[in-house]
């Protein structure tokens, strides 16, 4: 069944998830804040959109996938926000990774208005956008979930409902975790084998085969023995995700320490100018430590 899809943020995870949806056989609206970045989707099929609430006329269902909370909040309630032409039974899915506190505020005044908000953020990159492999972390109402599976079909292969409104911003928070504590101890493992004098290209390579292998250690020990930080996850995103993380952490008044030794090292590459550097970057701070 063919479907009015709305999407909003087709930038480097974005635009390759709204051409999916393309080939799924879904009639798409789009809106970016830099018109120039609608090309590859209009040339598609597209419709570009002069603003979200445009978008909003003329969706059923609208994704977002923006940088943080202050964008959804402006998307979805600005001058030109969804909520001023989303029409009753309107369905908008947020698939940025943001605060669930604000999460569950945002899908509470929607419902007040008659229109559904289901949380969705994603993990698997580009790579994983590109191929329709992402994992689908899903907040929101059972039946809404349903409605829209068959739409996260076209993007996602792991897809989750976690819970009501917010449990999917809660998942993607505990997947950063993992991804990011996990990147300063790949960058702490490269570090300690290049001053011991051993290959670091080699330790990775063993430890690889063994328990401490991840999908981190392999993706960035590669781009920190380089010293290539030229990549596609910038470090501001992960360290924006980790502050969320710790605001989680303060709120349920636990301690975190892994997370707060990442949040640090990644405060100090904001620092240093490094915010638009891959996030393999932290290695740099460990490097001049």
């Amino acid at each position: 069944m063919t479907i009015n899809v709305g999407f909003i943020g087709p930038g480097i995870m974005g635009r390759p998830m709204a051409l999916n949806l393309m080939k799924g056989g879904h009639k798409l609206w789009a809106y970016a804040r830099r018109p120039e970045t609608l090309q590859p989707l209009t040339a598609a099929g597209a419709t570009a959109c002069a603003t979200p609430a445009e978008v909003a006329e003329h969706a059923d269902v609208i994704f977002t996938i923006v940088s943080d909370t202050s964008d959804v909040q402006s998307v979805i309630f600005g001058e030109q926000g969804l909520i001023r032409k989303a029409r009753y039974g309107t369905v908008i899915v947020d698939m940025s990774t943001i605060s669930p506190t604000a999460t569950k505020d945002f899908a509470d005044r929607l419902a007040e208005k008659g229109i559904e908000m289901l949380d969705a953020p994603v993990s698997g990159g580009e790579t994983g956008a590109i191929n329709a492999t992402l994992s689908i972390m899903v907040g929101g109402k059972t039946d809404v979930f349903e409605r829209v599976k068959p739409l996260f079909e076209c993007m996602g292969k792991n897809i989750v409902h976690i819970g009501g409104n917010g449990a999917g911003q809660v998942a993607k928070a505990c997947n950063q975790i993992c991804t990011i504590v996990n990147q300063l101890g790949a960058a702490e493992a490269m570090l300690l084998a290049e001053r011991a004098g051993v290959d670091p290209r080699a330790v990775a390579e063993a430890v690889m085969g063994g328990f401490g292998a991840s999908r981190m250690l392999e993706l960035q020990a590669p781009k920190m023995i380089a010293r290539d930080f030229e990549g596609k996850v910038e470090s501001r995103l992960h360290h924006k995700d980790i502050r969320i993380v710790l605001d989680l952490a303060r709120a349920f008044g636990i301690e975190l320490p892994a997370s707060a030794a990442a949040a640090d090292v990644l405060e100090r590459l904001q620092r240093r100018g490094g915010a638009r550097q891959d996030s393999a970057a932290v290695f740099s701070v460990l490097d001049t430590a």
